[in-house]
């Protein structure tokens, strides 16, 4: 009988993540797979060596960058993505750019997609936080 739930573990430090040991010191999973399905843990815009962009677009890159690793650590890819979530500090000044840069990540087969607006993340300086859901292959 398989484990009805497998976490996804990463190499610290990852090239992409930088240093993994946050999902130990807050005791989460960067990813858990189950029932058919790889839930991804939000991920943010921040670099590899832990530094935070001032700028949206770059922070937003850098968001989609890590949920490719994640996703590319469990055999995955973009294609695979079911449901994406985007949590914004600022809509109204955001969101353009999110598309654009979400558009370069996901060219097809495009997941649902929710948008919300919310007051703050787990860093001020933060601007947009991405998860999302995607489908495991050979289940």
């Amino acid at each position: 009988m398989r484990p009805s739930k497998i976490n996804v573990v990463l190499s610290n430090p990852h090239p992409v993540l930088g240093s993994t040991e946050v999902f130990k010191t807050f005791n989460y999973a960067p990813a858990v797979a189950a029932g058919g399905l790889l839930f991804v843990a939000g991920q943010i815009g921040i670099r590899a060596d832990g530094t935070i962009p001032t700028n949206v677009e770059e922070q937003i890159d850098l968001a989609f960058q890590r949920l490719g690793a994640i996703l590319q650590e469990a055999g995955l890819g973009f294609d695979d993505l079911v449901e994406l979530v985007s949590y914004h500090v600022d809509i109204d000044k955001q969101l353009a750019a999110f598309r654009e840069i979400k558009d370069r990540y996901i060219k097809e087969n495009a997941p649902a997609w929710t948008i919300l607006g919310v007051a703050a993340l787990a860093r001020s300086t933060l601007f947009v936080e991405i998860k999302a859901i995607a489908a495991l292959r050979n289940v």
